[in-house]
């Protein structure tokens, strides 16, 4: 089946993209002006008033403004238009940028903890003055905005870079008020906790950067395709009253919004060729026009609809291979009883220890109840499914 449903994008697609990218990009525009003016007070502040956690704090600022850096050269590539070398385009360009911001703050994180720890050993005693809180403070406020702003918009357009940056920024928030909290403690109990903070300090943030890290390679190898989108796909093919079942959906992620996939529907054995390829036709415009999801390929399954005797066997057939535990599917069935040929796939979840040993034991199973039968059997994985 072609893929022109996803190459030749209707006039509103292209609306749509152009403003996800420019919406990414202001935002991120907003998140670098906040985070450089946020950096400079604080490292003043921390200098002048020799406080580690500040200082920390503010090259904390400085990363969040590298990070949306990358997050607009990310998007800027991704935008893209396909060509011979990657015809699927260059969106999963903005996987690589999230995952570059997660190794900028994971290296933020262990620069931090290695100054902290600096001033464990070699302690300095803090002086703050009251403009001191007020510009923390602020930088608290400034934060929490800034991170649901972000954050928020992320979720709007689909980017992993944007969720990402307001994530830390709301750590950040919580970094900044425990700074605050330090710096009372220290004038009103005079206990100081800078170099200590700073080392807690260091630990979230790397805590923060191993997560997303985890996150972006998770997805760049390839996840378990979204359980609300696959099973919108299927209902969207079984409107079409021609379709029995839908089954071996695999969808395949080039970037936020960009999948494309492949899928076997199951159809009466009576169908010719040119109703086939009408329906797939109609099937494929559908789930794109829906759900966004270019069907690359439709392959057919037909099942037996004038032989009684047929139908009974699929029953008898379906109970012997549910009878064996991990198997959650059996579908693709259809007998040739002039040839002697029986086919079916089984799917197996992946909680079954040796899943080929449960394949062979059903195919046993199977075999000795129809000795007569040669035996056409798929071991199906699981997808989509659950």
């Amino acid at each position: 089946m072609s893929s022109k449903f996803y190459t030749s994008q209707d006039a509103a697609d292209e609306k749509k993209n152009r403003s996800r990218e420019r919406i990414i990009v202001r935002t991120s525009i907003i998140g670098i002006i906040a985070n450089v003016l946020l950096a400079a007070f604080k490292a003043a502040v921390g200098l002048l008033s020799h406080s580690i956690a500040i200082v920390l704090d503010a090259v904390n600022n400085i990363s969040d403004a590298a990070s949306s850096i990358i997050t607009i050269i990310g998007t800027k590539l991704a935008g893209k238009q396909p060509d011979r070398k990657h015809p699927f385009g260059y969106g999963r360009i903005e996987y690589l940028s999230a995952m570059i911001i997660s190794l900028i703050i994971l290296y933020a994180g262990i620069t931090s903890f290695t100054e902290s720890v600096k001033k464990i050993i070699n302690p300095e005693t803090p002086d703050y003055a009251p403009v001191t809180l007020i510009i923390v403070a602020v930088g608290v406020v400034v934060k929490i905005v800034l991170g649901r702003f972000v954050k928020s918009t992320g979720e709007k357009v689909n980017s992993d870079s944007l969720i990402a940056s307001g994530s830390d920024a709301t750590m950040d928030s919580i970094i900044s008020a425990s700074t605050l909290v330090a710096a009372v403690l220290y004038l009103t109990l005079h206990i100081s906790l800078e170099a200590w903070l700073g080392a807690i300090i260091s630990v979230i943030i790397i805590k923060s950067g191993v997560e997303m890290l985890r996150d972006t390679l998770s997805e760049i190898l390839g996840e378990r395709a979204d359980a609300e989108l696959a099973k919108g796909v299927k209902e969207t093919i079984l409107e079409f009253p021609e379709v029995r079942g839908v089954y071996d959906l695999i969808m395949q992620d080039y970037g936020p919004d960009k999948n494309t996939g492949s899928v076997h529907i199951e159809v009466p054995d009576t169908f010719r060729a040119d109703e086939i390829d009408l329906l797939i036709r109609k099937i494929s415009g559908a789930v794109f026009a829906k759900h966004k999801v270019a069907l690359t390929a439709v392959s057919i399954y037909s099942y037996n609809t004038r032989n009684e005797a047929a139908l009974k066997i699929e029953e008898n057939v379906r109970r012997i291979v549910k009878s064996h535990e991990h198997v959650l599917q059996v579908h693709g069935f259809y007998l040739d009883m002039e040839e002697k040929r029986m086919q079916f796939d089984v799917m197996i979840g992946f909680d079954a220890n040796d899943r080929a040993a449960v394949f062979r034991e059903i195919l046993k199973d199977v075999q000795e109840a129809y000795p007569d039968y040669q035996i056409l059997s798929t071991l199906d994985l699981d997808f989509t499914e659950t």
